[in-house]
């Protein structure tokens, strides 16, 4: 019978004839402490396969389930490098037929070696199952789905985020090289002109967050500003934030569900919020939104989208990272695509006036997020755990290679609540993009 040094030596053998079929630049450690190639300089990137059960597990249940969860007990994982790194050094062109000059039969008795092995590999995130019942819209379940998400910890999200706690993509303007501060002002103060705000009137912002932006419109453009969410640490946050501020008068925030909010408004935001709603609640969001702005109120749609199909059935049919999304991240969140959002406010009583892609900023925004988190890696260990900080960062990481790639973008969609006769905005959008000074406090 073939021992663990056996399988060691034969995994070692095919690992070194794949990666010159790959021509790949990086390399890999062994849990011997072993590399390949050999001769593999001290500082060069490699991928450190910690434990033979990896490979074990792996070969049973070849999954991005099995990777994630080896990735996030610290088994499978990047030396002198990033996952950026990594990305931009993978194969190019069709990896399968890269590797046909690999040997099946020695890969084929490598495979069965590794099936006589333990695969005993921790899996942290099993526990987590997928709940089909995290998208039936009942105000518990949401409360429920957000507090899974958001009430990590205070702390926790002020290690990566701006100083004003946004969580939502930044608005990098006149070009990409402004910091997160500056980049989440700027979004900010774009928001407020594209609702075109005015003081004294009514603004509710439904999924508020840390209420950045409810005070933000409040401090520079004079509003009676709402903000709706179901994150307690979050609302403990913005109430803080608002009496420090000394905004009382004018700034509340409101802990329920949006669907039970009542009350008209003059402008209704959301930001980031509408990815948690699931697509068969879409009809009752649309609906609510409707009734609670006034006639010819605006309202601004800011969220994630996919791509659209060439068919629902085939748009339907989710990646396996998608899926890794929803569980371990984001329990009940579905993304619809552009074309859904519109037709969803055109037949729920809205003119549509603008949209505006943001992919990039996204991608910009999450790249930065990543970066201050890994930056304060142990404070964030000491806060949460190992596992889940590496299951942040690999989130992190992974939306901003998804929107670089272009397989998912963000859609800023203005929209009024729909009536004959002028909705009364200004003939042109060149007001919102004027460089006199437009983005400074006012």
């Amino acid at each position: 019978m073939t021992g663990a040094k056996e399988r060691l030596e034969m995994f070692r053998d095919l690992l070194a004839e794949a990666r010159r079929a790959l021509d790949l630049s990086f390399g890999f450690e062994l849990w011997d402490g072993s590399t390949v190639p050999v001769d593999l300089a001290p500082h060069a990137m490699r991928l450190v396969i910690a434990r033979e059960s990896v490979i074990a597990s792996l070969l049973r249940r070849p999954t991005l389930d099995t990777v994630i969860n080896a990735h996030v007990a610290g088994l499978l994982d990047l030396k002198n490098g990033t996952i950026f790194d990594l990305a931009a050094q993978r194969p190019r062109g069709k990896v399968a037929r890269q590797l046909r000059g690999v040997s099946k039969l020695k890969a084929l008795k490598t495979a069965f070696q590794f099936l006589k092995a333990p695969a005993n590999m921790p899996r942290p995130l099993d526990g987590v199952k997928d709940n089909p019942d995290a998208r039936d819209g009942k105000p518990e379940t949401n409360k429920r789905n957000v507090a899974y998400h958001y009430d990590v910890s205070n702390e926790f999200y002020q290690l990566f985020l701006d100083p004003e706690m946004v969580y939502t993509c930044a608005y990098f303007t006149p070009d990409w090289h402004n910091d997160i501060a500056k980049a989440q002002f700027d979004k900010l103060d774009m928001i407020c002109r594209k609702l075109r705000l005015q003081p004294g009137e009514r603004f509710l912002d439904i999924g508020c967050g840390w209420g950045a932006l409810i005070c933000h419109a409040a401090q520079h453009y004079g509003v009676k500003a709402t903000g709706v969410t179901l994150a307690e640490e979050q609302a403990k946050i913005a109430r803080e934030k608002i009496a420090r501020l000394g905004l009382q008068e004018r700034v509340k925030v409101v802990l329920k569900d949006y669907t039970q909010m009542e009350g008209e408004f003059d402008k209704i935001s959301s930001i980031g919020m509408f990815e948690q709603v699931g697509l068969r609640n879409h009809a009752e969001y649309f609906s609510s939104v409707n009734r609670l702005l006034r006639p010819r109120g605006l309202y601004l749609h800011h969220t994630i989208a996919r791509r659209a199909k060439r068919s629902d059935k085939a748009f339907q049919k989710l990646k396996p990272e998608y899926k890794a999304l929803t569980r371990y991240i984001f329990p009940g969140g579905e993304l619809d695509h552009l074309g859904m959002s519109v037709a969803n406010l055109e037949r729920h009583g809205f003119e549509v006036h603008d949209v505006e892609a943001w992919r990039e900023h996204y991608q910009h925004t999450t790249r930065l997020w990543w970066e201050n988190l890994n930056a304060r890696r142990a404070e964030a260990e000491a806060l949460v755990g190992p596992e889940k900080t590496r299951m942040w960062l690999i989130y992190l990481a992974g939306c901003s290679l998804a929107f670089e790639r272009a397989a998912v973008g963000v859609n800023q969609t203005l929209a009024s609540k729909r009536t004959r006769g002028p909705a009364g905005l200004p003939s042109t959008r060149a007001d919102l993009y004027s460089s006199t000074g437009s983005n400074q406090p006012r």
